[in-house]
């Protein structure tokens, strides 16, 4: 009996240590059963025993014996002249078990053998690999980077597994290292050419969730929920909170004594400017606090359009839009309302002032609308700035925002 040493015949058992030895002991057995049938018919009287330690294989051929000339079914029965051959003891009716040469399965045969294993292994390793980051979605996780490429980044975890950090989930200001170590979240789970690839993501909400989490225990322990994130990734990101303890501030909990809570997250998304405001049912007062840091003087709410219109005085309307208007954008994810913003009248300022639509026959209304988008929606909104403010605010070129002045100046002038 030749027996067979899996570690070295099927090199795929060394890294097969994260699959359970049971199902791996199962799939060996499978394949030799195919093995035993394509040569015999069947494989319904031999026993197949792995020894998945030491990687031994053997197969055992089990016949009873019966009378010489009563031989009706080779596969099951033996006649009692060839068993006394193996052993001289034996007698009729008794089992025969006789070990089956693997060199009786022929080169070919090995060779399909061990192919077959290395694919059914292979498989049980992605199956495990999807299985055990399915369930961590949503995590954060440590890796050590192995590889950064244009596009991506390619990561190692602590057993060897690649994970990917595409560029749309990379912080625009991250900066990679080979070799050093970096925080993600588990963002989701591709098969790619039926691999597994394991998505990472370091801009998604759960990414600054999960740092919360880790950064204030009262997140951890439930008694302050996350009820929404809303992020533009290395830029400002907005969380809403709520405590389940009166007796707990859920904003001065998340940014800690003098900060020392949010400033390590600050630090981990490259410098993200984070807004943690209190969670509340009041939709005014919602929109209110999501425009932070701005101070609004009043609104016009319109609950059924999810349409809010928002007045505030001229130094805090810059505020309100952010930087290339990313403020204005995220308060209008985290409340669900299409926020508008406009400057409060200053006394007899409103009646020499002039709608930006009115001008619609000379400006197009794209231009008419990037303005808008910044919160100038009259004409004197828009001469109050400067070129040089204008053209930082919005993505209007300097000529396009010097001919708009010259139009407005001369309809001022006309009057």
């Amino acid at each position: 009996m030749a027996s067979i040493n899996l570690i070295e015949a099927f090199q795929e058992f060394k890294d097969a240590e994260n699959i359970d030895r049971p199902t791996l002991m199962k799939v060996v057995e499978d394949v030799f059963k195919t093995l035993l049938r394509k040569k015999f018919g069947s494989d319904e009287n031999f026993d197949v025993i792995v020894n998945a330690e030491k990687g031994d294989l053997e197969i055992f051929r089990r016949r009873t014996i019966v009378e010489d000339g009563e031989v009706n079914d080779p596969l099951a029965e033996v006649a009692y002249s060839e068993a006394v051959k193996i052993e001289p003891d034996f007698e009729v009716g008794e089992e025969l078990y006789e070990g089956v040469d693997m060199l009786d399965f022929g080169r070919r045969a090995i060779l399909a053998a061990k192919q077959t294993l290395a694919s059914r292994i292979s498989d049980l390793k992605k199956n495990v690999l999807v299985k055990k980051y399915s369930d961590r979605i949503g995590e954060i996780i440590n890796a050590e980077i192995y590889q950064v490429w244009k596009k991506e980044v390619l990561l190692m975890d602590e057993e060897g597994n690649e994970l990917i950090l595409p560029k749309s989930e990379q912080i625009p200001q991250d900066y990679f290292k080979k070799g050093e170590n970096i925080r993600a979240v588990v963002r989701r789970v591709d098969l790619k050419n039926n691999s597994p690839v394991i998505i990472l993501s370091r801009t998604s909400p759960e990414f600054l969730a999960k740092l919360l989490e880790i950064e204030v225990p009262e997140i951890f322990d439930g008694l302050i929920t996350i009820r929404k994130i809303v992020r533009e990734p290395g830029e400002r990101a907005k969380v809403a909170v709520e405590s389940f303890d009166d007796r707990i501030d859920p904003v001065g909990a998340c940014v800690g004594m003098k900060g020392s809570r949010i400033h390590g997250i600050v630090r981990e998304l490259k410098n993200e400017n984070i807004d943690v405001i209190n969670w509340t049912n009041n939709t005014q007062l919602l929109i209110q606090r999501s425009l932070t840091p701005s101070k609004i003087s009043y609104m016009d709410l319109d609950n059924e359009n999810k349409h809010a219109d928002v007045y505030l005085k001229a130094d805090q309307v810059s505020l309100a839009i952010g930087r290339r208007g990313v403020n204005i954008k995220l308060a209008c994810e985290l409340t669900g309302y299409d926020i508008d913003v406009f400057r409060e009248s200053e006394g007899e300022t409103e009646e020499y002032d002039i709608d930006l639509d009115e001008f619609s026959d000379e400006i197009d209304t794209w231009v008419i609308d990037e303005l808008k988008r910044v919160g100038c929606d009259t004409a004197r909104s828009v001469m109050d700035l400067s070129v040089e403010e204008l053209e930082r605010r919005t993505d209007l070129e300097k000529e396009t925002i010097e001919d708009v002045k010259k139009v407005l100046k001369a309809e001022f002038e006309k009057e």
